[in-house]
């Protein structure tokens, strides 16, 4: 009698122990785990993962990373000119362009089927010039997306030819007053958007990395192009990322494409809180982010 009193609550425990872990197993699949950081530190649970697989949100991560491990990087500083040098390596068909006061863009081709079809995917690699700021979303993570996106095509695979440009001195000067930051920042987009004027649209990528990212139509950007934009968000599953919503109006480097009668969109989260702030650092990128937005972008160059 002794020996079954003990048996029945070791069967009592294995019982306990099968229906937490079968609970456990559900919560992981669902992923609902309550109280479990994941590497994105699990503050991006409101971003879906994607169901479409062709860009490394991992790898994006890392290109962050790198960048952010230069720190400061404003147009023409040592740090910048460093980063144009891998971003050419990173690119197909890697080459500068000259943006006066020494810049430089880096720019990449990827053919198309169609080599008369061309389209532009762009973002800024500089940082404002400000004491101390890295700008892990205001510039690293648009490279980041922009190159990855970059690796993840391949030549003949989609129609038109897709051009990419790392715009150099997006941010104006330090010490520029922001009401002229029209006429002295959006160096390196004013000098390539006259040379790719026969684009037949531009995406433009910026504030693309934060967690828990939401991206309204800037109220700049093309409408019709954003329609295809939010479709090709939900084939990739990732619809809630890119609401039907319009935000104010930007001054990006999409402007000087528009200018040239390009149909441009700007994929800026512009409600970011750390905007040209020294927290914009690491602690607030997701990778899960970053691959919503480029399985979206990518989906969308397959569908023009």
């Amino acid at each position: 009698m002794p020996q079954c009193g003990r048996v029945k609550p070791l069967f009592l425990v294995l019982a306990v122990q099968i229906l937490l872990g079968l609970t456990l197993v559900t919560l992981v699949v669902t992923d609902n785990v309550p109280f479990v950081s994941d590497d994105d530190g699990g503050a991006a649970a409101a971003v879906p993962t994607p169901k479409l697989n062709r860009f490394d949100g991992q790898a994006a991560m890392r290109s962050v990373r790198r960048q952010v491990a230069l720190g400061p990087r404003p147009a023409g500083s040592a740090a910048s000119r460093r980063l144009a040098r891998r971003i050419r390596g990173a690119l197909p068909r890697g080459r500068f362009q000259a943006v006066p006061g020494g810049l430089r863009n880096v720019i990449g081709v990827v053919p198309g089927r169609d080599r008369t079809r061309k389209v532009v995917v762009g973002a800024h690699y500089d940082t404002k010039d400000l004491p101390g700021f890295v700008g892990a979303n205001d510039g690293a993570s648009g490279t980041a997306v922009l190159t990855g996106i970059a690796r993840s095509l391949k030549p003949g695979r989609i129609r038109p030819t897709v051009v990419f440009i790392a715009f150099d001195g997006e941010e104006s000067p330090r010490g520029a007053p922001d009401e002229d930051f029209e006429r002295r920042g959006l160096r390196g987009s004013k000098v390539a958007a006259p040379r790719h004027a026969d684009a037949e649209a531009m995406v433009l990528l910026d504030f693309v990395g934060e967690r828990n990212l939401r991206i309204p139509r800037e109220q700049r950007s093309d409408p019709g192009l954003w329609r295809k934009l939010r479709a090709a968000a939900r084939r990739a599953g990732v619809g809630r990322v890119f609401p039907n919503a319009t935000s104010g109006g930007v001054l990006d480097d999409h402007v000087p494409f528009q200018r040239e009668g390009v149909r441009a969109i700007d994929l800026i989260d512009f409600e970011f809180a750390c905007f040209h702030r020294r927290c914009d650092d690491l602690r607030h990128i997701s990778p899960r982010s970053m691959d919503a937005v480029g399985e979206t972008v990518l989906e969308l160059l397959a569908t023009l």
